[in-house]
């Protein structure tokens, strides 16, 4: 079989030379599509390949189309919104992800920015500790259950609401269950987002929740852009002066947040939540072996396109 690794932002080498190991020890063959500046030149590399392996890639229905021998796509991280999983079923295609390979980088930069966003962005000023603080967690999964250890380990109280997850479970972490949504939002200093980007989500963050937090109080988004109703994010900015927002990915309209609310709001340059060494290579690794157990048994574990 053939296996295309192809990432516009490429993996570190270490990542893609075990990728190429674990592959070719399997009897399969690699090859490399890296820093490409259009879909064409994609869809061209996957017209005769079997599998395929991407980063933030967006394998839409084109790419499908013009993969006539692809059987299984991988992306290399949690999130799996950039590939048209309705384009791939309809092609019999397995789409899967590798799910808590970049938790723990995610997690670190989500404690990393609600440090810098109490420190005033490390600007001159009296900051404040989160130490005591309480921390609401909405979406208790890979990343939000390494972001409430590393919470309690620096001595901050940690509330969580998933619908998915039950309160027992959260219970034996040490974290409080949410009853509800809004209930987390009153009560939490900090809120940290880790929900991803569905129809149901899309949005779905806007005036209402945001404006129940208490006085000072700062909303992290190291989930998705989708999720968040930027337009009602401005108006709750606005109407809250003493808020703060602080995003891994950038808004539509970032620059026109950074001019009205200054040092309240602070996007990173490029979204770098899985920008680790140590991620980078762990997401590649595990999505070659991924490939490789599926066409040597058929293992499905991780598809998300059932």
């Amino acid at each position: 079989m053939t296996i295309l690794i192809a990432t516009e932002k490429p993996f570190a080498a270490a990542a893609v030379n075990g990728m190429k190991e674990i592959a070719q020890k399997a009897g399969h063959q690699v090859r490399l599509l890296e820093k490409y500046d259009s879909p064409d030149k994609l869809m061209e590399a996957v017209s005769d390949v079997d599998a395929l392996i991407v980063r933030s890639d967006k394998v839409t229905a084109e790419v499908v189309n013009a993969a006539g021998n692809l059987k299984i796509v991988v992306r290399a991280g949690a999130g799996y919104d950039n590939i048209d999983l309705a384009a791939c079923t309809a092609r019999n295609i397995v789409v899967m992800n590798t799910p808590g390979q970049n938790a723990n980088a995610v997690a670190e930069l989500a404690i990393a920015i609600m440090i810098y966003m109490s420190r005033n962005e490390f600007t001159p000023g009296t900051g404040s500790e989160i130490k005591g603080k309480k921390l609401g967690i909405q979406a208790y999964g890979n990343v939000g259950r390494l972001v409430a250890e590393k919470a309690k380990c620096l001595g901050m109280d940690v509330m969580a609401f998933d619908p998915f997850v039950s309160p027992e479970k959260m219970e034996a972490d040490g974290v409080r269950p949410a009853g509800s949504v809004e209930q987390m939002y009153s009560e939490c200093n900090f809120i940290s987002l880790h929900i991803p980007a569905t129809a149901q989500t899309k949005k779905s963050i806007g005036y209402d929740l945001i404006t129940l937090m208490p006085s000072g109080g700062c909303l992290l988004n190291t989930a998705r852009k989708e999720i968040m109703n930027e337009a009602e994010l401005d108006k709750a900015l606005t109407d809250r002066p003493d808020l703060k927002y602080a995003t891994d990915i950038a808004a539509d309209n970032q620059a026109e947040l950074n001019e009205k609310f200054g040092k309240r709001v602070f996007a990173t340059p490029k979204k770098m939540g899985a920008e680790t060494a140590e991620a980078n290579i762990n997401a590649g690794l595990a999505a070659a072996s991924q490939i490789v157990d599926f066409f040597a048994t058929g293992n499905t574990k991780f598809q998300v396109n059932r």
